[in-house]
């Protein structure tokens, strides 16, 4: 049986119970950057889906079972997000918690199967208040995805291919959380694009052209 230099087993040291907790943001269309919320059955209140990792399972798989046990969602593919090990963080006990992060299209969340009975969607400015140090969770969710759009156009698929300007610049706006200049979008966005043959109709005036992302060509 292994020991260390101090002659302790590994069971001889207090250890935290280990729990995976999973921020899913989507933008539904003409609302904000929003969070899926699940209400848990015994407090009633809303929360992330998460749930304490079983023996020998991998965290990959207690995130999969939380949101299919919690919200009716099946089919995503979180990944890792961020270790919170605060000791103080969960009024429950000393409990780590292994964040996990999806972005998804709206489209693809709802018919993924979501139970609007036990889970809903919410603006992230609305999500406060949550149990178990999931706010925290949240803003560091958000914070990693707006540094993602600030680097490049719609990384993670919010709006369908091909898509006009101001289409793109809406779902932007939505993950930044605020109003971005219309010419100064365009241009810093322009050259990450390839232009479609595709027009579109956005009301009056001549249709508007349509892009693709560069990498996705």
């Amino acid at each position: 049986m292994y020991r260390d230099p101090s002659g302790k087993r590994l069971v001889d040291y207090p250890r935290p119970s280990v729990a995976v907790d999973t921020a899913v943001l989507t933008v539904p269309v003409g609302e904000p950057l929003s969070v899926l919320q699940v209400r848990d059955a015994v407090d009633g209140d809303w929360r992330l889906p998460g749930t304490f990792v079983h023996e020998g399972e991998r965290l990959a798989a207690a995130v999969l079972r939380s949101l299919s046990d919690k919200a009716g969602v099946t089919g995503l593919a979180p990944s890792q997000l961020h270790v919170f090990d605060d000791p103080a963080r969960d009024s429950r006990g000393w409990v780590l918690s292994v964040a996990h992060l999806d972005v998804v299209p709206v489209s693809s969340l709802l018919s993924a199967g979501l139970d609007a009975s036990r889970a809903r969607l919410v603006p992230v400015d609305d999500a406060a208040g949550m149990v178990h140090g999931h706010d925290e969770i949240v803003t560091f969710a958000v914070a990693s995805l707006r540094a993602l759009y600030a680097a490049a156009p719609d990384p993670r698929g919010l709006v369908a291919e091909p898509f006009t300007m101001t289409e793109l610049r809406r779902v932007h706006e939505a993950v930044a959380g605020r109003a971005l200049q219309p010419d100064s979008f365009r241009r810093a966005m322009l050259p990450r694009l390839v232009a479609t043959d595709e027009k579109r109709a956005e009301g009056p005036g001549k249709p508007a052209g349509t892009y693709r992302r560069i990498e996705h060509q």
